[in-house]
């Protein structure tokens, strides 16, 4: 009696093969994985953006302060006030940011020719995402002249 019931649960139970879970870790590794990379790509590549942001903003800054420093002498002796004298301070904005390959994209002056403005604009290439192409970077820089100190400055 014991035989032949074993014998019969044997045949008639259906069978149940457990499914194996090989390679289903090795499939999750290589989506988080390429997840990451693309993480670090995003980062390395926003850095390299904020970088060149933040170099631009510094060369206009330092072309506006050299072309604010091109005084139109004339305008001074004839007693006009001081000024800036466009061309001087747009030629001296020019050379002073080819020495880093750039050229200034707009120059402004105050009506009263006092203050000048230089804007810059460059390219930011992705060094990991290159498919997301250039991006077009603008710095804006200003210098005002200021001449002769009546008091001190306090906080």
């Amino acid at each position: 009696m014991s035989g032949g019931g074993a014998m019969a649960r044997g045949r008639g139970a259906p069978r149940f093969r457990a499914r194996s879970d090989r390679g289903t870790l090795s499939i999750f590794v290589a989506i988080c994985s390429a997840f990451v990379a693309v993480v670090i790509a995003l980062i390395i590549d926003a850095g390299g953006k904020l970088r060149v942001a933040e170099n631009t903003d510094a060369y206009a800054q330092e072309a506006a302060r050299v072309a604010g420093q091109q005084l139109d002498e004339a305008a001074l002796l004839r007693g006009e006030g001081y000024r800036v004298k466009r061309e001087y301070a747009e030629e001296a904005a020019n050379s002073y940011l080819a020495l880093y390959g750039l050229a200034a994209k707009f120059v402004e002056f105050s009506p009263d020719g006092a203050a000048v403005t230089i804007t810059v604009e460059t390219e930011y290439r992705p060094v990991l995402l290159t498919q997301l192409a250039n991006r077009k970077i603008t710095g804006k820089g200003s210098a005002a002249l200021v001449h002769g100190v009546k008091e001190a400055e306090t906080d």
